[in-house]
């Protein structure tokens, strides 16, 4: 059995536990498949990459946006949940910059209203406020956020998920010639 296994089965809930929750019964049958909590190389990979793609959606619906997605892939749920947490309110500005960036080398717009994309900065926030103004702010940033934002995704989504695969078969590979080693 890989590292891989024996390390995250530490940490995620079995699914007989979780079909007992009381958190599971408010989506029947849903996540009861057997696919959304097995530690695979398939299962993980595209987890993975399901939340790489659904960390940057914006607001606060990235788990959400995973879970849909690690449903409809049936793929391992915990893993993609996981992953999105790479955005935070330290990362989301750069990753937002490089995006619009993104979106500025594929579609050629490079300014807005007037602005150097530099200029922009985000607004003065509260608790209370900060959904209306993250969403205006992110609207102001116009077409080059909109095309770079699903293509830093999509990017981010093909790497994890290639990475994902050649590191466990890394580590597949290192376990098959330790054992290979202890043998002889």
């Amino acid at each position: 059995m890989p590292v891989p296994k024996k390390y995250f089965r530490k940490f995620l809930p079995s699914h007989e536990s979780f079909k007992q929750s009381r958190w599971a019964r408010w989506f029947g049958g849903w996540l009861h498949h057997p696919n959304l909590w097995h530690l695979n190389r398939h299962s993980v990979s595209v987890g993975v990459a399901v939340g790489l793609f659904a960390g940057l959606i914006p607001g606060p619906l990235q788990m959400i946006g995973a879970t849909f997605l690690a449903v409809l892939f049936r793929v391992n749920l915990p893993v993609a949940v996981a992953t999105t947490l790479y955005t935070n309110p330290f990362t989301i500005v750069p990753l937002y910059a490089l995006a619009f960036q993104l979106g500025v080398f594929v579609t050629g717009h490079n300014h807005i209203n007037g602005q150097s994309p530099v200029d922009l900065a985000l607004p003065e926030m509260t608790w209370v406020n900060w959904p209306t103004v993250m969403l205006d702010w992110i609207v102001s940033l116009g077409k080059p956020l909109a095309v770079g934002l699903p293509l830093l995704a999509l990017i981010f989504a093909i790497a994890g998920y290639f990475i994902v695969r050649m590191l466990w078969y890394a580590i597949v590979v290192w376990e098959w010639r330790k054992r290979a080693s202890r043998r002889r």
